[in-house]
C-alpha cells in the first residue's frame, strides 16, 4: 500500500518527535492483557487502504487485539444481520468510510448502524498536528454530536405531488443523554469549557429543548465554563477564531457542519480522528465524514492518508484499556 506524499512527513514526526516519561504505571486488571476481538468493516473507495494500515501497525506492534473482517458497501439495502451480531458481540469495531447514494430512498447503512446499536454520541478530535502546517495555530477542539434523532431520523413523505416534508425530532432524553455526555467528557478529560451550537432563535421550540437541557447539565458541573452559540455565528467564529472553542456539543445535522468545518481548519479530514459510541457499544472511524471514501484517481492509484483511521485506531486502543498501545 502507498500513502499519500503528504502524511509521510506527519507519521514520521507523530513517531519520532513524541518523547514520553512515565510517572505513574497502568495497573491492568487479572486477564486484561488477553487479546480482544475487534469488528471490522474495511468499507468503500480508501477505507481498505486505510484500514489495512491499521492491520499491519498492530500486527508490527503486536497489540492484543485480532479482527473479525467483514465486505460491507453503501449500496447494500441494509447492514447484514452478522456484521450487527458481531458488533454486539464484540463490542467494538473499526470501520472505514461508507459510500451514501445521494437520493433515490436509500437509507444510509452509517445511520442505519447508529441507530441499531445506539451509537447516540459522536466524538470528532480537531486539532494541530505537529509537522503539518496550517492557518490557525493552538486548535484543539472536541465536537460531540447527537447521533440518533434530529434532522437524520428520516422521518419524511410526500404529503402530496412535488410537496415534500421531512421532520425534525428532538427529545428532552437524547437532549440530556448528549449533554451529559459532553459534559464528563470535558470534566474527565480536564477541558475548560462546553459551548451549545443551535438555532433556537428561529427553531424556538425544538433547539430551545435542546438549549434547557443543556444548561440543566451544566448547572451540575460548576468547575466548566458553559456558553451558547447560534450556529452560523458558530461557523463564522470557527474560521476566524477557532482556538477560541474546547468543547462543542450539538445536535445531529449542525455537528456534521461543524465537525467538518473544524477538520478542515486544523489540517484536514484525513487527519482527525473520531468514533460513535452508546452506552455499550462502540464504533471507530475517521472523524470527519467528508472525503472518507475517497476520490476514484486516489482508489486506482492507492494512495490513501491512513493518518485519520491510524488515531481513531488509537482511541480504541484506549477504549479497550490498551494504554501503552495506544500511546
Amino acid at each position: 500500500m502507498s500513502v499519500s506524499r503528504r502524511s509521510l512527513p506527519l507519521l514520521k514526526t507523530l513517531i519520532t518527535g513524541k518523547t514520553q516519561s512515565r510517572t505513574v504505571t497502568y495497573m491492568p486488571r487479572p486477564g486484561d492483557g488477553a487479546p480482544r476481538p475487534v469488528t471490522l468493516i474495511p468499507g468503500d473507495g480508501i477505507g481498505p487502504l486505510a484500514t489495512n494500515a491499521v492491520e499491519q501497525v498492530m500486527e508490527a506492534m503486536h497489540a492484543p487485539v485480532y479482527f473479525e473482517k467483514y465486505e460491507v458497501h453503501g449500496d447494500m439495502k441494509r447492514v447484514p444481520q452478522e456484521v450487527i451480531d458481531s458488533i454486539k458481540k464484540n463490542k467494538v469495531c473499526l470501520k472505514g468510510g461508507l459510500r451514501t447514494p445521494m437520493g433515490g430512498g436509500v437509507s444510509s447503512l452509517n445511520v442505519q448502524l447508529r441507530k441499531e446499536l445506539d451509537l447516540y454520541a459522536s466524538l470528532v478530535n480537531c486539532f494541530n498536528l505537529p509537522g503539518l502546517p496550517t492557518r490557525h495555530e493552538n486548535v484543539d477542539i472536541v465536537v460531540i454530536r447527537e447521533n440518533t434523532e434530529g434532522e437524520y431520523s428520516g422521518l419524511e413523505h410526500e404529503v402530496v405531488p412535488g410537496v415534500v416534508e421531512s421532520l425534525k425530532v428532538i427529545t428532552k432524553f437524547c437532549s440530556e443523554r448528549i449533554a451529559k455526555y459532553a459534559f464528563e467528557y470535558a470534566y474527565l478529560n480536564n477541558r475548560k469549557k462546553v459551548s451549545a451550537v443551535h438555532k433556537a432563535n428561529i427553531m424556538k421550540l425544538a433547539d430551545g429543548l435542546f438549549l434547557e437541557s443543556c444548561r440543566e447539565v451544566a448547572t451540575k458541573y460548576p468547575s466548566i465554563k458553559y456558553n451558547e452559540i447560534i450556529v452560523d455565528n458558530c461557523c463564522m467564529q470557527l474560521v476566524s477564531k477557532p482556538e477560541q472553542f474546547d468543547v462543542m456539543v450539538t445536535p445531529n445535522l449542525y455537528g456534521n457542519l461543524v465537525a467538518n468545518t473544524a477538520a478542515g481548519i486544523a489540517g484536514g479530514t484525513g487527519v482527525m480522528p473520531g468514533g460513535n459510541v452508546g452506552a455499550e457499544h462502540a464504533v471507530f472511524e475517521q472523524g470527519a465524514s467528508a472525503g472518507n471514501v475517497g476520490k476514484e484517481k486516489i482508489v486506482e492509484q492507492k494512495k490513501a492518508n491512513p493518518v485519520a483511521m491510524l488515531l481513531s485506531s488509537a482511541m480504541m486502543l484506549r477504549h479497550l484499556q490498551f494504554p501503552s498501545f495506544a500511546d
